[in-house]
């Protein structure tokens, strides 16, 4: 089997980009950050995803994003409540992570040319997404191309580095069909930005909305508890 790179958050993308990988026969290693966010919940769902779903190793790296600020998941500004699709959609909101997913990529391409794995595989959405300018397809083919120039094995032609957005065209939706037919365990995933002492999910932060509509139109119930349904 070739072995690949599986960015995992904890989150319904990631999960389901995980079981995909699997499933289009690659040996997945799963990566996933302690960055200093707002919570751990994530990285507990992570855990039990990347064990349910057969990764054959699960590398959590430890980055304190704090130092830098400047979002809501690692500084102290308060999370967006209650927006409406039209808003969620409309401009990059303070929940924006700078550079944070060329940061995770290129830790990514660095386990993956240490292993001798040419895939990397990233659960970015364009379509049900909150504006984030690195989840765009213009954003993963030049990250491809740099992967190619500025790595060992790209430029000795050993390995031709490829980055998997599976899911960049999908409505959320269609990510929830998508894992359920691979028999994701969405009860495993989170999503919430800002979860309440009890673990419940706040339903109202830009993640969970998406998360409650993906599901509704999926026709599928979401497992998660929410103190605001």
């Amino acid at each position: 089997m070739k072995r690949a790179v599986v960015l995992l958050s904890g989150g319904l993308d990631s999960a389901t980009t995980l079981a995909i990988a699997r499933n289009e026969g690659y040996a997945p290693y799963a990566l996933s950050f302690a960055y200093g966010q707002r919570h751990s919940r994530e990285l507990e769902s992570a855990k039990r995803v990347a064990e349910a779903l057969g990764a054959k190793e699960h590398l959590i790296l430890t980055l304190d994003l704090r130092l830098i600020g400047g979002s809501a998941l690692t500084a102290d500004f308060p999370v967006p409540k209650g927006r409406s699709p039209e808003q969620i959609g409309t401009g990059i909101p303070i929940t924006y992570v700078p550079a944070r997913n060329t940061i995770f990529l290129a830790h990514a391409l660095a386990w993956a040319e240490v292993l001798g794995a040419e895939d990397v595989f990233f659960g970015a959405n364009v379509l049900d997404h909150s504006g984030y300018p690195d989840c765009r397809r213009e954003y993963v083919d030049a990250f491809e191309r740099l992967a190619n120039l500025a790595t060992k094995a790209g430029v000795e032609g050993k390995s031709r580095f490829k980055i998997h957005t599976p899911l960049i065209r999908m409505t959320k939706a269609e990510i929830i069909r998508t894992g359920h037919a691979l028999g994701v365990d969405y009860a495993l995933t989170w999503s919430c930005y800002e979860p309440t002492p009890d673990g419940r999910a706040c339903g109202l932060c830009d993640s969970c909305l998406l998360r409650k509509k993906g599901f509704a139109e999926a026709g599928l119930t979401d497992p998660l508890p929410y103190v605001t349904k």
